[in-house]
């Protein structure tokens, strides 16, 4: 029998990612991740796969193992785990497994976890990052800002600190010291030296820097001055030169990344390929990724490959040295993890809008699907299939949206319709595949969803709207919704309903504050009042001057001006104008958009007399809807459902 989503089905999707090839080709490592309804938790295992058999078999068997990364000779995997610790119980675990001697071995236990390992070019040692520092467990005194991060909790007193371990003699030494942050290492290819990139003033995360450590010579070398923001790095094959990917944040936080060169002997830094107006990240949105540790850039023989954002795709492309830019993989999808083997083979993950990421392979134009982890259960499901739109929008931009209609659709009926906003603002919609969205429309709702001004996928004027919050990307998602409501006559006007998290639901809280067409709202991790927000979460001190502001030194309290765009662009200031009922949805240790946000708005509502309910998820942060518990995530699109259909459906 064929039948639409249901939301416990979330509990069978099998989550396929980090796809890592074996140094000679002989095997692909990657992880498998599912969701434990009983366990309430997430249990992942690494699979190999013989690339000329195309057998596959599960390699370890812990139950929370990820990350694996492949030894220079392909006869071990290192990987991180948690098997010896309990559920809540702080930390990771550093392990290494044999291929032909499948023997494992606990190389060390970080309380302060384990990310981000890299062999070096011998493969008798490894370099991680791990948080250093305590955290008072009763009494917390705080000198520091950031005092805590999302996903972290309190940090105030601990930094992520780069270290080295010998596979031999278990000598661990830490290589990096102070108030400062590691974000991202990577040995050389053929040398002793380790590159990584060093966030130095925690006032300023984004400026960050890169340095080299020659570890014979013990010497350390900055290649960059204080100008980027840089997330990812990869050494050329000889070891001579790094490329890399950041933003020149001529545009703050709304600043494309791009990719550079520098020459690790003479520090010359070379753009390339800067004529592209595309972000080089991958931006989608999805509910349904695993764990990944994949390289998002990557230099094989002559080529640096990476992600390109183009509306509501994600592509991989590559460069060579020369800046000649190139498609590899485009089409309506979204590439996730990629690696790459010597000779240009790919393997990667892709998802589309029916079809959760599983592994391909790509050689010479022709790609190959390589698992089907979710195919079985796909083919007893009916998805709605999303359709492409665009509109002119009325300053004569194009925005591009996407309609998905209810799975028991019939010609001629109307529809109770509800408008999903993204977060980011600079991240997108399209290609993702959404278990919520097919859940909605099982559920007998339409689905619309668009990319406004802010969204990444597009040029960087068009990604910039730095300041001015509320003004032409709410114009761009009620001009689209007016497009909609003429295009597709199966949409009830009468009938509307508006959700959202984190900028979405900032705008979610904007739009009911603006207009009335809506007969219910959900606003999900939402922020309601600038200047709450910008002292009472992780990125606030930093975020919220350089998106209200313009500028990171555009402080609340620098002048009238300022000040003044902090709170008109602040729901909370319009709140008496709100009428429609309003589910709120905010998790208890969200730092990025902390809880006190829901609080003010709910609290203002219900003063109102208007129809308000707060559900608030416990030891949940920011990350909810896609990497919080199973059962909350399920809580979580209950409450989403039972509010549209008692005010779209059954009012």
């Amino acid at each position: 029998m064929v039948e639409g989503m249901n939301i416990d089905d979330l509990f069978k999707i099998v989550l396929v990612s980090d796809p890592k090839v074996h140094p000679n080709g002989l095997y692909l490592a990657y992880t498998v991740t599912k969701m434990d309804k009983e366990k309430d938790d997430y249990i992942s295992n690494i699979w190999l796969m013989d690339l000329k058999t195309r057998e596959r078999w599960q390699f370890t068997n812990g139950g929370k193992d990820k990350f694996p990364e492949w030894s220079p000779k392909g006869d071990k995997i290192a990987f991180v785990s948690r098997r010896t610790l309990k559920k809540d119980e702080m930390g990771a675990e550093l392990w290494v497994k044999g291929i032909e001697f499948p023997e494992e071995r606990l190389i060390i236990v970080e309380k302060g976890g384990v990310q981000n390992i890299s062999w070096n070019h011998k493969g008798d040692k490894l370099i991680y990052i791990s948080s250093v520092g305590e955290i008072d467990e009763d009494v917390k005194v705080i000198e520091n800002i950031p005092f805590w991060f999302n996903g972290k909790g309190f940090v105030y007193n601990r930094y992520d600190h780069l270290f080295l371990i010998d596979l031999d003699s278990g000598y661990r030494e830490q290589l990096t010291h102070g108030d400062v942050n590691v974000i991202f290492a990577q040995w050389s290819p053929v040398a002793n030296k380790i590159a990584y990139i060093l966030q130095e003033d925690p006032l300023k995360p984004y400026i960050s820097n890169i340095y080299v450590l020659d570890l014979e010579r013990n010497e350390r070398v900055k290649l960059t001055t204080d100008n980027f923001n840089i997330v990812s790095l990869t050494w050329d094959p000889k070891g001579e030169k790094i490329a890399f990917k950041a933003t020149d944040l001529s545009r703050g936080y709304s600043t494309h990344y791009k990719l550079w060169v520098v020459n690790v002997e003479t520090k010359d830094i070379i753009p390339l390929a800067q004529q592209i107006d595309k972000d080089l990240v991958n931006p989608a949105n999805s509910d349904v990724r695993g764990p990944s540790s994949s390289k998002t850039i990557q230099w094989i023989d002559n080529y640096i490959y990476l992600h390109l954002a183009e509306g509501g795709a994600v592509h991989l492309y590559r460069v060579d040295i020369r800046g000649k830019f190139e498609p590899v993989i485009t089409g309506d999808r979204v590439v996730e993890d990629f690696t790459i083997q010597r000779g240009g083979r790919i393997y990667l993950t892709i998802m589309d809008p029916l079809n959760p990421p599983e592994i391909y392979m790509y050689e010479r134009g022709n790609i190959v699907k390589l698992t089907h982890y979710n195919d079985h259960f796909l083919s007893k499901k009916k998805l709605s299939k999303p359709e492409k739109f665009a509109f002119e929008a009325s300053d004569g931009t194009r925005i591009e949206g996407w309609i998905m209609k209810p799975i028991d659709f019939s010609e001629g009926e109307k529809y109770p319709t509800i408008l999903e906003i993204h977060g980011g603002p600079m991240t997108t919609y399209g290609y993702g595949f959404m278990h919520e969205f097919h859940v909605l429309t099982s559920k007998g709702f339409v689905v619309v969803y668009m990319n406004p001004r802010g969204s990444s996928g597009y040029s960087e004027e068009f990604k910039d709207i730095r300041g001015k919050y509320g003004e032409r990307d709410y114009k761009d998602l009620m001009e689209g919704l007016n497009y909609v409501l003429e295009k597709f006559q199966f949409v009830d006007k009468e009938r509307l309903g508006v959700t959202g998290g984190s900028y979405g639901g900032f705008m979610t809280n904007w739009i009911i504050t603006q207009t009335d067409i809506f007969k219910a709202a959900v606003t999900q991790r939402s922020i309601s009042n600038w200047i709450s927000f910008y002292g009472t979460t992780d990125i606030g001190f930093h975020f919220a001057p350089d998106q209200m502001g313009r500028s990171f030194d555009a402080h609340f309290w620098t002048d009238e001006t300022v000040y003044q765009n902090y709170w008109e662009k602040s729901p909370i200031k319009h709140i008496k104008n709100v009428k429609t009922p309003l589910l709120i949805i905010h998790s208890e240790q969200d730092y990025r958009c902390w809880l006190d946000q829901a609080l003010q708005i709910y609290t203002a509502l219900k003063i109102r007399g208007v129809e308000t309910r707060m559900v608030i998820f416990p030891k949940e942060n920011h990350d909810l809807s896609r990497s919080g518990k199973p059962k909350h995530r399920a809580k979580r699109l209950k409450e989403i459902v039972n509010w549209f259909k008692k005010h779209l459906k059954e009012g």
